[in-house]
């Protein structure tokens, strides 16, 4: 062998060596696509801003099917990814298959929990800040009727609704919280055709402020709102450029800062149970120029005092979750 071919030879087990420690890491969305507006769009966001904010670069595939999630994690697995991010509740038997194959990687689960000694589990106070929009929905509600319309009727998305009807019946007990769910698989999550049916089907009952909380389907239930000329609220990312004017807010479930977090932390981070809520800006609500003239600045600092006290431990939003059951809404 010459000279030059040991060169090169030491030269490619360097480059390899190295790529092995700057393992890129991976983001698996969730069915509904990279680009729902909403929850994985949140996750992607995340994702775009730390590799704008290190110059460093990552992987991403978008599931066709139920039966790719396994898949999905064990290619990236398999081809050095670390850590590998995954947008839902639904990877949770999946990644309880695999975790325990690649003991050197690094999992990341959003909105489950996996109990695995190199899985990060994230969930958020989602009913928090529902509480919040909840009390928006009430101030702004000339009719005294409101509505929420989920995706997959799962105890997650009544977390959702249950925290948005106690807002709105702090703000005013008398007031009328309608629930439609749009389905129970996980196709709930992008039709927005039924989504716009519940929102016709909730403006009928009076509704003049509905809440989506249904990725993809939401694209429908906001659209319909902006043409029937009521109020929508938003979710998971800030959807009020989607309809200036017409949108009151949107409940900020940051997603991005999970998946940030998890890429900034990258292999060797810090596994467990990680909750995101009020208390530590996992959620929140969004203000901008495009609904500043829908909230006024008493219903913001009512919605802000609720928020602080919430944040200090000092009002206590019930989580449908706890027990399955909510004292202001019955499904």
């Amino acid at each position: 062998m010459t000279l030059m071919h040991k060169f090169l030879g030491a030269t490619a087990a360097l480059a390899l060596s190295a790529g092995a420690a700057l393992a890129e890491p991976a983001l698996i969305f969730d069915l509904g696509g990279k680009f729902d507006k909403s929850f994985n769009e949140a996750a992607f966001n995340g994702a775009t801003r730390w590799a704008e904010e290190t110059g460093n670069s990552f992987r991403d595939i978008e599931l066709q099917s139920e039966a790719q999630r396994e898949q999905a994690l064990r290619r990236f697995a398999e081809s050095g990814a670390n850590p590998i991010v995954m947008t839902g509740f639904a990877f949770g038997d999946a990644l309880g298959q695999v975790a325990s194959d690649y003991p050197d990687t690094d999992f990341v689960i959003i909105d489950m929990v996996v109990d695995a000694p190199n899985v990060r589990s994230v969930v958020f106070n989602e009913h928090e800040g529902s509480y919040l929009v909840g009390m928006l929905a009430a101030k702004a509600s000339q009719s005294g009727t409101v509505g929420f319309i989920g995706g997959m009727d799962i105890p997650l998305i009544r977390k959702f609704a249950c925290g948005y009807a106690q807002g709105v019946k702090a703000v005013n007990p008398d007031a009328t919280v309608i629930a439609n769910m749009t389905g129970t698989t996980p196709a709930a999550w992008n039709d927005p055709v039924k989504g716009s049916e519940l929102t016709k089907a909730q403006i009928s009952q009076g509704a003049d402020v509905v809440y989506a909380a249904a990725g993809g389907t939401g694209v429908g239930v906001l659209q319909t709102a902006a043409d029937e000329n009521i109020l929508s609220i938003g979710v998971d990312s800030n959807q009020n450029h989607l309809h200036p004017g017409k949108v009151l807010t949107s409940m900020l479930k940051r997603v991005d800062n999970a998946v940030f977090d998890a890429m900034s932390d990258g292999p060797g981070m810090e596994k467990g149970f990680n909750v995101m809520g009020l208390a530590n800006g996992g959620v929140g609500y969004a203000m901008d120029e495009n609904n500043a003239d829908l909230v006024s600045a008493d219903m913001q600092a009512a919605v802000d005092a609720a928020a602080d006290k919430i944040a200090a431990g000092d009002l206590a939003v019930h989580d449908y979750t706890s027990d399955d059951s909510c004292p202001a809404l019955s499904f």
